[in-house]
């Protein structure tokens, strides 16, 4: 049941994922200030230090991790591959997050044997929401702030990070380091490979199942969401899509490079009932942006009436003459209602059926 409502909600919300900004970490131009974390590994084990003091201005990848997830692993090791070939003129250091400092510093260290990491690997004294004014977002599970100067130069705020960010990761990487020629993904990788003994690994320099090899990290963990709300159902769908993605990655590793597209197999006859490629659920989120933002609002479960009620007229106001606004609103508010208490509150539910049934007339 679980597993479809997150399908449906990733459905549902999918326009609305593509277009809203997400933002975690101070922005391009903005400064970064001093924080302190513990070091994880190294000859500095266990010691305190400041990562911006420490690195005194110079090109730094600050790489922070709300998690340790199988689907991370690729992209992670794409920028600790590129930070240790550029560690004259890049320092890269990977920040853990964690509500609990011991917890944290124990799960980092079981996982750092898997990971094999070469950059400064802390984690934050700040716990899970990091250093204060950073402003992290907890729904990115990485968040990669590239500077120069003690000043931004570029931000990748991941809500489910994947090789398909890697990149846009690695041409930012690139110049601010100053490398004209940078590697490729699929170097890198190789690279990768090469000095952890070759062949399809998870995390570590073994296969997957040889002796001595490391065990393979545990699926994504869906406790970690609350299923109960649209952010926590949004966060899981990507966080699922994004472990598939790593997989496919290990896949590829394993093959020797990702596998050609085949040709999709032609239909021997047409689809009886054309209707049947239509979603199964009525309505549809609407095209307007404006509107699909306000529904998207009206159905938070932590509204209060009063909240529900100001949206509401909002809507109206934004609605006003225009048929196609009114009817992309009669199909949304058709949908949502269909998913009877998935969605906003009772009280929200009860004056979006009398909206709906107002449109209607």
């Amino acid at each position: 049941m679980k597993l479809s409502l997150l399908v449906l909600c990733g459905a549902l919300f999918a326009s609305a994922e593509a277009a809203d900004p997400v933002f975690s970490g101070p922005q391009q131009g903005e400064k970064t200030t001093p924080f302190k974390v513990v070091e994880l590994t190294g000859a500095n084990l266990d010691k305190e230090r400041d990562v911006i003091a420490d690195n005194a201005g110079g090109a730094t990848a600050l790489v922070f991790m709300h998690g340790i997830e199988r689907s991370m692993m690729p992209l992670l090791r794409v920028v600790d591959e590129y930070g240790a070939l550029r560690k004259d003129a890049l320092k890269t250091e990977i920040i853990f997050l964690s509500a609990d400092r011991l917890e944290g510093e124990q799960k980092v260290k079981n996982a750092s044997g898997s990971l094999k990491l070469q950059s400064r690997v802390g984690l934050s004294l700040d716990g899970a929401e990091g250093p204060g004014n950073y402003g992290l977002n907890k729904e990115c599970l990485m968040t990669i702030v590239v500077a120069k100067d003690n000043a931004v130069t570029a931000n990748f705020a991941l809500g489910q990070p994947g090789i398909a960010d890697a990149p846009k990761v690695l041409e930012a990487l690139a110049k601010v380091s100053g490398d004209a020629a940078p590697p490729t993904v699929e170097e890198l990788n190789q690279r990768h490979m090469a000095r952890n003994g070759g062949g399809g690994r998870d995390g570590g320099g073994m296969r997957r199942g040889q002796e001595g090899g490391p065990p393979p990290r545990p699926p994504v963990d869906l406790n970690r969401f609350d299923l109960n709300t649209e952010e926590g159902l949004r966060g899981a769908v990507h966080a699922l899509i994004g472990e598939v993605q790593g997989l496919r990655a290990e896949l590829d590793a394993v093959r020797g490079g990702p596998r050609p597209p085949q040709r999709p197999m032609a239909r021997e006859t047409p689809p009886q009932n054309p209707q049947a490629a239509k979603e199964p659920f009525p309505g549809a989120v609407p095209t307007d942006p404006k509107l699909e933002g306000l529904l998207r609002r009206f159905i938070k479960p932590t509204n209060d009436d009063a909240t529900v009620d100001a949206l509401l007229v909002e809507v109206k106001e934004h609605i006003k003459d225009s048929a196609d606004l009114k009817q992309q609103a009669i199909d949304g508010w058709t949908r949502v209602l269909h998913f009877g208490d998935h969605y906003g509150t009772e009280y929200s539910r009860k004056v979006g059926r009398a909206f709906l049934e107002e449109l209607k007339k």
